[in-house]
């Protein structure tokens, strides 16, 4: 990539969240910001547009360290360009599986560090009425943000085209791409667990004590019924059913439980 490329991926990066939506996150964003460098690496247009619609599956990560995947992709990109046997899932895996570390990383040191330390000095001169306050929050806060932006898209790429480059010997990319594939869907799975909640109220009298449906179901597997309602959605989506079609059914299917008493 050229200084150019890393500046357009860099500036687009910032609008990465511009176009977020439920089912698909970041994905256009991310998509947005290495589409001048798609271009570059795909002049036909079927090639092109493939390579978009690659970059179009659900994606989500701490924007600050966005950079680093997206240039990762693009050093993938490039290789899948120049090889016919390259195999094309494994962009997709390794962003997904890689997602989930970063956010991580990215949510601890700029939600849990970064932000409170540069807003503790920032409140310590505003409490006094000094102006400065904020400005030194902003500023603060803003170059540790850009700094690690560039220094995460340079060694995206670097790492990504020196990986790329070892790869081909010893076949890592197939044992990396299953992987990730293995990781992505760990990471998933722990999102079920832990973001998606339903739970019934409904409860019965037997021999004289009340029962909850809910404490048999947590006794015979815990979480039963969030993961169901997450195989119904995705048995839904598998029939083309639209997602805002499947959002709305939810809404509709919490509103007439809850008026009812079922949840």
């Amino acid at each position: 990539m050229t200084p150019k490329d890393y500046r357009s991926i860099f500036w687009r990066s910032f609008t990465i969240q511009g176009s977020w939506s439920f089912d698909k996150m970041m994905a256009y964003g991310y998509m947005y910001a290495i589409e001048k460098p798609l271009r570059k690496i795909y002049p036909n247009d079927d090639d092109f547009y493939a390579a978009l619609k690659r970059h179009t599956e659900t994606f989500n990560v701490t924007p600050h360290v966005s950079p680093f995947l997206m240039t990762l992709g693009v050093a993938m990109e490039e290789e899948n360009a120049k090889s016919d046997t390259f195999d094309t899932s494994s962009i997709n895996n390794v962003k997904v599986g890689l997602m989930g570390p970063m956010s991580g990383i990215g949510d601890s040191f700029f939600w849990g560090t970064f932000r409170v330390i540069a807003a503790g000095i920032g409140i310590g001169l505003a409490k006094n009425g000094n102006i400065l306050g904020a400005v030194i929050y902003f500023l603060l806060y803003t170059a540790i943000h850009f700094i690690t932006k560039i220094l995460a898209g340079k060694y995206g790429y670097k790492m990504g085209t020196k990986f790329l480059e070892n790869s081909e010997e010893n076949h890592l990319m197939d044992k990396l791409s299953m992987g990730a594939s293995i990781l992505g869907m760990t990471v998933i799975g722990a999102m079920i667990g832990t973001m998606v909640s339903l739970q019934t109220t409904l409860s019965f009298t037997l021999a004289g004590t009340e029962t909850t449906l809910q404490s048999i179901f947590d006794q015979i597997f815990p979480g039963i019924l969030p993961l169901g309602a997450t195989f119904l959605c995705v048995a839904l989506f598998n029939k083309n059913v639209k997602t805002i079609y499947i959002i709305l059914g939810i809404f509709v299917l919490c509103i007439l439980g809850c008026a009812i008493g079922i949840f």
